[in-house]
């Protein structure tokens, strides 16, 4: 199972973003764990997940989260503002799900 962390600025903005993400994988029976944090609790996420979704607002921080997670073969991307704004959670998951393919 693949597992999928949203980060934000607060871990706030991002639930209802996340709660679309796991209405479309249920509904097209793809199981995967997806859940949201503040940016700053990466590290102790690091081991857990396999992808990091960087909210917009705080897109700044990929490139050095990405050569931290570079030691662990994992990566951080940011999600695209219009899907994220839009809460398109279809687009992010299967972006998310590219990513990892």
């Amino acid at each position: 199972m693949k597992k999928i962390l949203l980060l934000c600025a607060a871990g706030m903005s991002t639930s209802l973003l996340v709660t679309k993400m796991k209405n479309y994988a249920k509904e097209k029976g793809v199981e995967v764990e997806i859940e949201a944090c503040p940016v700053e609790k990466f590290m102790e996420k690091l081991s857990v997940y396999d992808i990091f979704l960087l909210g917009p607002q705080v897109r700044f921080k990929q490139d050095e989260l990405n050569k931290i997670a570079k030691d662990y073969n994992k990566r951080v991307e940011v999600i695209n503002m219009i899907d994220y704004g839009t809460m398109n959670g279809k687009k992010v998951l299967e972006n998310a799900l590219n990513y990892l393919s």
